[in-house]
């Protein structure tokens, strides 16, 4: 009798056992399948959620007639004729402000039609609806606004425009934008990528190939994997009282001559992203020389390289891809922070487009939470407009560092 009958069944027993193997894979590729479904399921149900935000019917009223400014319509002034308007119907002092902030000449006629509308026609919102009502029940509402709001006009509109994007932060929902928040968000992705990035792939080149396993450095490779899951807001915390405080003559620019400033600037939160995101950066560049073969090391220690012309030649070129991996999972993280900047001291309103490292700030986490904070609900449509902005203003970042990881990997 063969031994191995015992082992290897044959004919029904064969079949049998083929069939049972079958069945759990196809119940596991269920599974797997399913978990596919839901998580698909679930990233449509939230961009749904924000586009059923962004999208819908807007009753509005004017709270001064139009006509009383031009007998054209507002459409059709052009750039000269809506500054004369503004000329002459706003006060002296509201227009050497506005002149102040940024020269009336010089602005867009688009810039100067939003005003119009702010200051002088002041458009009043009597009710917002989601896009799904809009749809579903616009006979309802159309009669509900013939009701309610007689002398109301009634519009089906898209909060996201190009005007939200170009103007910058406003009081009012109707004429609020995202300018300024967009550029603080870059300035702060930039500041903490230049920090973090060269020194993270440094740390990181150093206790992957320098460090000797020793009880020292193995305490620093565990508090390093420790800190990438230490909570925002302590690192927020630790931005508050090294950067803004302790570095204020650097952060605030008063060691440069900037006098009008002090430590709570896109500097200090853009090192303390850079801070937050340091460790993310580290470990991600350590598995990228980690995966570097080791043929090419002794193979450069072959021929008379030494260790750091090992690295510079061999090593680091081919990690680079895995480190600018690394480097988009951390832009990910460091442009969607809100804890950290509330602490470090991001403006919640603010007007003024950022103009270098020292200046106040505000990113659009922060302008979002602001928003939905509000009762009146066409902030929460502003708000939802600034999430879609803010996701295409991530992929576009990402896509961006992937073409550059692409590039280097083809390059060697």
């Amino acid at each position: 009798m063969n031994p191995n009958h015992d082992h290897f069944p044959e004919g029904e027993s064969y079949r049998q056992s083929l069939s049972g193997r079958y069945r759990t894979a196809s119940i596991w590729q269920s599974l797997f399948f399913s978990a596919l479904v839901i998580a698909i399921l679930s990233l449509a149900a939230l961009l749904y959620n924000i586009m059923d935000g962004a999208f819908g019917y807007v009753a509005f009223e004017y709270k001064n007639d139009p006509a009383q400014f031009s007998t054209k319509p507002l459409d059709d002034l052009n750039k000269q004729e809506l500054l004369a308007i503004l000329k002459a119907n706003l006060s002296s002092g509201a227009y050497k402000k506005l002149d102040n902030e940024k020269p009336m000449e010089k602005r867009s006629k688009a810039d100067l039609y939003t005003l119009t509308l702010e200051r002088l026609i002041q458009i009043d919102i009597k009710q917002t609806w989601s896009m799904t009502d809009s749809i579903l029940h616009s006979a309802e509402i159309k009669i509900e606004v013939a009701g309610k709001y007689p002398e109301a006009k009634l519009e089906f509109r898209s909060w996201l425009t190009p005007v939200f994007l170009t103007t910058p932060m406003s009081s009012k929902a109707e004429f609020a934008g995202v300018r300024t928040a967009i550029l603080g968000s870059l300035w702060m992705v930039g500041i903490a990528i230049l920090f973090a990035l060269p020194i993270g792939t440094g740390a990181a080149i150093y206790l992957q190939e320098y460090a000797s396993k020793n009880l020292i450095n193995r305490v620093i490779q565990t508090n390093i994997n420790n800190l990438a899951g230490v909570p925002s807001i302590v690192y927020g915390m630790l931005g508050l009282a090294i950067f803004v405080r302790a570095f204020e003559p650097f952060t605030s620019g008063s060691m440069f001559g900037v006098t009008d400033s002090n430590g709570r600037t896109i500097l200090s939160a853009g090192l303390t992203m850079g801070t937050l995101v340091l460790p993310l950066i580290i470990i991600n560049a350590q598995e990228a020389i980690k995966a570097v073969p080791d043929s090419l090391r002794q193979a450069a220690f072959g021929v008379g390289a030494t260790r750091w012309q090992t690295v510079w030649h061999h090593v680091l070129p081919n990690a680079l891809p895995g480190i600018l991996t690394g480097s988009i999972l951390a832009v990910s993280r460091a442009i969607g922070e809100t804890a950290p900047l509330i602490v470090v001291g991001a403006s919640t309103f603010i007007s003024i487009d950022p103009d270098g490292p020292f200046s106040k700030f505000t990113a659009l986490p922060i302008q979002i939470y602001q928003w939905t904070t509000r009762a009146q609900s066409e902030f929460h449509s502003i708000a939802a407009s600034a999430i879609i902005v803010l996701l295409i203003l991530l992929l576009t970042l990402n896509a961006s560092a992937v073409l550059l990881r692409n590039r280097v990997q083809r390059k060697y």
